[in-house]
């Protein structure tokens, strides 16, 4: 090549060069405070017609220091235009459902209500509350305001419609009489009678033309009810009850023909503590009189969900996440069965799938349709019957979160996201046509015009042959480099998975840690969904300790082939990702900080203080007088004395799912070793962080300095906010 040609070659490349620096220079990188105020929907359901869908979504008010829940209506006009606008405003919204002729939505709200803004009510120990009791509200789509058609000093948790829309079924838990509450007073003052206290459920009925009417007549006030036991309903002005339940009624699902109600239901206290408290049960709509005893159609170990009915009013299908639909208590992928109500056979769907089955949906074909994971994908699957293959439908790479069908066209609308895609909901003419879905809303289309950290899956092979795969997010502009600053960020569940996702809140900062300058190693190890049955049992009872090889395996790979630093290896997690960095730091001392939250660091205890108990004791083998041995050898606490990784400890002050107990006895091991340590503990909340955004911003904040304070080594290419 001549020195010219060399020449202006080089002043191409240079070209080159600066027009990609220019166009990245475009879009500029995530900072802090954006990241924090993504918008996350939670739920979509599409109109009978196809041609509205109905939104519920939550983000943070840091003004109010809560967490807004609002509902959205995307809406066609039948002239080529459409519009999304916030049907609802007080920020208390949730669970919105269409009913069958479209012409209303029903959701439920806990909000104040108009006429009491103390909104003051007492339960049975006589203590006042002052925060609003969901109840049922209307609002038309056609515009003008949501109004409660349920009220009461109890909460109502299920909510659905009769297939003519001329009623809604509702469930609540029992309601005390005056009368009982002054006894309980009298007796037990402020006392919590830990389980005897505990009360069941009511199903209850109210017709859709009785309740407009009172409210045309009465505005937004409720008249209330003489007090007559419970056939009807204190403070909700004609509903009758149909039925009672022992446990806590969980979903309400009639069938089309209008003939039957079928419910799920799940413990009082919504602690799992044993398989009785979940079973499916219907009644009979067509009988008359007196309220009924529900009759029970499943008696197995399993804790069912998303009831669904197929068109033909027979077969009733519903989802298993935990525990088993065939045989004794166990932990495998998320699965999908229909019951036939007749003859109580259960047949199982998507039998040959590798991965776990999502929420779903049931066509009027009666074909099953769900986002279904294999490895880092989440695509929508379909199956006509259970002769037939369980086919995915041709889609984008990415993740398919919820989906939802119309009874009266083949439109779906679904929620969907990936890495280098913020989270939205979409609308597709059929399931054929999902690549040439439409976006309905823009909720995060700040994230579009940020530059977004890029990724890819990661493989490796186990020390027993095993594969195991997990995702590597790059620093902006890093893709592919080498020699890397690494944060492993281990996922909670154990059974989920991390993939090709859009991620942004304090649980999966991923995209923010990557924006900060870290390569982000996210590890499928053993027990996690999408690889099988065989791969999530192996967990089993080695709890951690198999895990734990698996993600140090994944480290070795990628420092092997140079990607990560060895020097600045960094390790996280939350929950479970907890439990897994709890018992890392145990295993070697390479890691230069450790972010840990919610994390048991033993498993006696937090078996008894945990709302999951049953989970555990599978998990485990047993419980802790079963199982001692596995118990102390997969406990962190018991090998403490190896630390010396400088580790920061989060909680939530009212975690239940693993007690913040387990967060102290942490905090209280590594100061008595001398290993540096800084505890943070979040008022009000539980396991999700979900009470205050403040407290999951300042967690992550926090984790990013530490990060940075301990194994930075390099500048953090994004502030890290206030």
């Amino acid at each position: 090549m001549s020195t010219k040609t060399t020449v202006a070659a080089l002043i191409v490349c240079v070209a080159l060069q600066l027009v990609s620096t220019s166009l990245l220079a475009d879009k500029p990188r995530l900072t802090f405070d954006d990241f924090f105020n993504a918008v996350a929907i939670d739920s979509l359901k599409i109109s009978p017609d196809g041609r509205s869908v109905v939104i519920a979504t939550h983000r943070a008010d840091w003004d109010q220091e809560i967490f807004r829940k609002d509902v959205w209506l995307y809406r066609e006009d039948g002239h080529g235009g459409a519009a999304l606008r916030q049907i609802t405003q007080t920020g208390h919204d949730s669970g919105p459902e269409w009913s069958p002729d479209g012409k209303w939505i029903g959701f439920l709200s806990d909000r104040k209500p108009q006429t009491d803004k103390k909104a003051e009510s007492h339960d049975e120990s006589g203590t006042t509350r002052k925060k609003g009791v969901a109840q049922v509200y209307l609002i038309s789509p056609e515009g003008g305001e949501a109004f409660p058609i349920t009220s009461g000093e109890e909460e109502v948790h299920a909510l659905a419609w009769s297939p003519d829309s001329g009623a809604l079924y509702f469930a609540g838990r029992t309601p005390w009489s005056q009368a009982q509450k002054d006894v309980y007073k009298r007796e037990w003052n402020d006392v919590n009678r830990y389980r005897e206290a505990e009360r069941g459920d009511v199903i209850a009925v109210l017709d859709l033309a009785d309740a407009l009417a009172r409210h045309a007549a009465e505005g937004t006030t409720l008249t209330a009810h003489p007090e007559k036991g419970i056939t009807e309903l204190p403070m909700t002005a004609g509903a009758r009850v149909l039925a009672q339940s022992a446990y806590r009624v969980a979903q309400i699902a009639p069938s089309p023909d209008g003939h039957t109600l079928a419910f799920n239901t799940d413990s009082v206290s919504r602690r799992v503590e044993g398989v009785e408290a979940y079973e499916i049960y219907d009644i009979d709509l067509a009988s008359t009189g007196s309220e009924q005893t529900p009759r029970q159609l499943t008696h197995n170990e399993a804790l069912e969900q998303d009831l669904r009915w197929a068109p033909d009013s027979r077969r009733l299908f519903f989802r298993v996440d935990l525990g088993s639909a065939e045989g004794k208590y166990r932990d495998l992928q998320s699965r999908v069965y229909a019951l036939d109500v007749a003859s109580g056979q259960v047949t199982r769907w998507a039998q040959s799938f590798a991965g776990p089955v999502s929420p779903y949906e049931i066509t009027i074909d009666g074909a099953l349709v769900a986002p279904a994971r294999l490895g880092t994908e989440v695509q929508i699957y379909s199956q006509a019957s259970t002769d037939s293959t369980f086919e995915m439908n041709a889609g984008w790479p990415g993740t398919y979160e919820t989906i939802s069908v119309a009874r009266h066209s083949p439109r779906v609308a679904f929620v969907y996201s990936s890495l280098e895609r913020s989270t939205e909901a979409y609308l597709a003419d059929s399931l054929d046509k999902l690549t040439a879905a439409r976006p309905v809303t823009s909720f995060n289309k700040l994230f579009t015009e940020r530059e977004l950290p890029k990724g890819t899956a990661y493989r490796w092979t186990a020390d027993d042959g095993s594969t195991v795969e997990g995702m590597l997010i790059y620093p902006p502009g890093q893709f592919g480099n080498k020699h890397l600053r690494m944060l492993t960020l281990i996922h909670g569940g154990p059974a989920d998975a991390d993939g090709n996702h859009f991620e942004a809140d304090w649980y999966q900062w991923a995209a923010l840690a990557a924006t900060n300058g870290w390569l982000v190693f996210e590890p499928n190890y053993r027990g996690s969904s999408g690889y099988g049955d065989k791969f999530m049992s192996e967990i089993v009872p080695h709890l951690v300790s198999r895990p734990g090889k698996d993600i140090l395996e994944g480290i070795d790979s990628l420092v092997r082939d140079g990607t990560a630093d060895p020097d600045h290896l960094t390790v996280g997690g939350y929950s479970y990702g907890g439990y897994m960095t709890n018992w890392l730091i145990t295993q070697t001392t390479r890691f230069k900080a450790a972010v840990t939250g919610a994390g048991a660091v033993e498993h006696a205890a937090n078996w008894g203080n945990d709302d999951l108990t049953l989970d555990d004791a599978f998990l485990l083998g047993g419980r802790p007088w079963e199982a001692q041995q596995m118990y102390n050898d997969e406990a962190a606490l018991f090998q403490m004395n190896r630390v010396r990784t400088p580790t920061h400890i989060v909680g939530g002050s009212e975690d239940i799912r693993v007690s913040v107990l387990e967060q102290y006895l942490l905090e209280h091991a590594l100061r008595s070793l001398g290993v540096p340590s800084t505890l943070l503990l979040f008022p009000g909340e539980g396991h999700p962080l979900d009470k205050n955004p403040w407290h999951g911003k300042i967690k992550v904040r926090q984790e990013l300095k530490w990060l940075e304070q301990y194994a930075g080594g390099v500048p953090a290419t994004a502030a890290a906010g206030r």
